[in-house]
């Protein structure tokens, strides 16, 4: 096996999701998934602690592209207006492999009381991400969490909206989770 390859940790993710939904989670094992996608099991280790941080790979800088989204928002933006900027930039890094992966996964977690766990939690980073930036932007505490959950509910639903879409419709995820949110805004309004 080569060392160091291109693309071994989307490999390993891509390997690890597919492991997953043949053979369940509990039953797949690390060596099982290096040796699928063709990488030895200490580069696993380079990429990951373990078989279920697969699921979060990319949590961090999609943490991050929100965030940076927020803080870069016009000064005159409202708390969901941040909001909006920071998922926009985040949705515009994820391509084509983001979207044929997307059911994919959502079928792994399914079927696993663990990655339903560890999904949940990847959503409190996200939400926590985004509060922070909306915090120092300067908006309130109760304000910034609440447009935090409203953007992580907003992704969610536009990027599974987005991953069971025709796949070569060239449809853009930025869409479907400014969709999302706008939906959303609506809902909280009629809230009372």
């Amino acid at each position: 096996m080569a060392r160091w390859e291109p693309g071994a940790r989307e490999r390993l993710v891509l390997a690890a999701v597919d492991l997953f939904n043949e053979h369940r989670y509990d039953a797949t094992t690390v060596a099982q998934i290096a040796d699928r996608a063709g990488v030895t099991r200490s580069t696993f280790f380079r990429h990951f602690s373990d078989k279920r941080e697969v699921l979060v790979a990319g949590q961090e800088t999609l943490s991050r592209l929100m965030a940076e989204g927020i803080a870069e928002a016009s000064a005159d933006a409202t708390p969901l207006g941040m909001v909006a900027a920071g998922l926009e930039r985040a949705a515009g890094e994820m391509g084509p492999m983001n979207r044929e992966l997307g059911p994919r996964l959502s079928a792994a977690i399914a079927a696993s009381t663990e990655l339903q766990e560890r999904d949940a939690l990847k959503s409190v980073g996200l939400a926590a991400a985004m509060t922070d930036a909306l915090i120092t932007r300067g908006v309130a505490d109760a304000t910034a969490r609440v447009a935090a959950e409203l953007g992580v509910l907003a992704f969610k639903q536009g990027y599974a909206k987005w991953a069971e879409g025709e796949k070569d419709d060239g449809a853009p995820l930025v869409s479907f989770v400014l969709e999302a949110l706008s939906e959303l805004r609506s809902a909280a309004g009629s809230l009372g």
